[in-house]
């Protein structure tokens, strides 16, 4: 299991720091620590020196201790991004609304036209059914939401009992720091438990978390279709991550539509509801801001149907050499007996995806 703690920064983006855990079937795991780590918040520790076994491992009964979850190298590539040479096909995963806002969920592949930067793709592939997902669970565990936490906590279970029962869901709690406090699992009861691993204190380091879970969903292959849902009743203070560079790492071609609960607060203030929308309507995703935490429950309902309700539409760009920046894209949707469709989906993507 990949686990690792996001470091600074180089040359405008993340530096990697990577921990592997190697271990036998019944036990025993060394887990190499790099010189410097700092302790975790909450009295967890130092997080290098905790070693963690996946969710789906068989006789588990009790979470692991929270871990640290960050960024990985490129095989020799000494913590720089590569580019990839091209972009063979883009899957982008669309919600569909009529003039009321209401899900319209009978459309057919003809219905759909993509543009890439203007210009009309060939859709190569269509799907609208429901199908298993990843899903990261990125939770705000600083001391402002210590109040929150019991309603937060059930919100997100009930969207997991509404999930797909072959989804893999993992758990992050993040304050100055993410750590990785369950990994891929279907398993409830461990992700209850990884929920309730809270500490409440510190500080809101939100980009770091996003960014850093955004790279867990993308190393993780097992499957396609990848969703984060983020919760926070605080605006970024501390991370290392720029809201700019937290959104591009979301912005690849295969990278997770962002749901976020903003919960209104005292740190929540018109620039982190701001960050809050871009992030997840540059994905396709949408930013709710609840007036209490009572309404989490009923948007977590609202995020899983619509999750389970989109269609997945592919394309191969016309050009296949893109250049190392971003691909801005539209799709659009007319159907019989509907006067304005509105598609929601990702805004664009990068080229420059880092090599896995």
């Amino acid at each position: 299991m990949r686990l690792a703690r996001l470091g600074g920064m180089a040359s405008g983006l993340a530096k990697i720091i990577t921990a592997l855990i190697v271990g036998t079937l019944v036990g025993s795991a060394a887990l190499a620590q790099s010189s410097a780590q700092p302790a975790a918040p909450g009295g967890k520790g130092n997080p290098a020196q905790t070693a963690a076994s996946n969710g789906n491992d068989a006789g588990q009964s009790s979470p692991p201790e929270s871990q640290p979850i960050g960024q990985e190298p490129s095989g020799n590539d000494q913590g720089m991004f590569v580019f990839k040479k091209q972009v063979e096909e883009v899957v982008l995963h669309a919600t569909v609304v009529d003039d009321q806002q209401r899900l319209v969920t009978g459309l057919d592949g003809k219905d759909f036209s993509v543009f890439e930067n203007g210009v009309q793709q060939t859709i190569t592939s269509f799907r609208h059914e429901d199908v298993p997902v990843e899903i990261g669970i990125v939770v705000d565990n600083s001391g402002s939401m210590r109040d929150k936490r019991d309603q937060v906590n059930q919100a997100v279970l009930n969207l997991i009992h509404a999930s797909n029962p072959q989804d893999q869901v993992f758990v992050v709690n993040f304050g100055q720091n993410p750590y990785l406090d369950q990994d891929f699992t279907s398993d409830v009861a461990l992700l209850q438990a990884a929920l309730h691993q809270v500490t409440a204190k510190g500080s809101t380091a939100l980009y770091d978390a996003i960014s850093a879970s955004a790279v867990h969903l993308e190393h993780n292959p097992r499957l396609a279709k990848k969703v984060l849902l983020v919760i926070t009743d605080g605006q970024d203070n501390m991370s290392q991550e720029t809201l700019q560079e937290s959104l591009r790492r979301l912005q690849q071609p295969d990278g997770p539509t962002l749901y976020a609960i903003g919960l209104v607060g005292s740190g929540l203030q018109g620039e982190g509801r701001e960050a809050l929308t871009r992030l997840a309507q540059g994905t396709g995703g949408v930013a709710y801001f609840p007036d209490s935490s009572d309404q989490a429950d009923e948007i977590t309902r609202t995020v899983a149907h619509d999750i389970r309700t989109q269609y997945t539409i592919a394309f191969r760009p016309q050009n296949q050499n893109l250049k190392p920046e971003y691909q801005s894209l539209r799709v659009e949707a007319h159907a019989a007996g509907y006067t304005k469709l509105t598609v929601r989906t990702r805004s664009g993507y990068y080229a420059d995806s880092p090599a896995r």
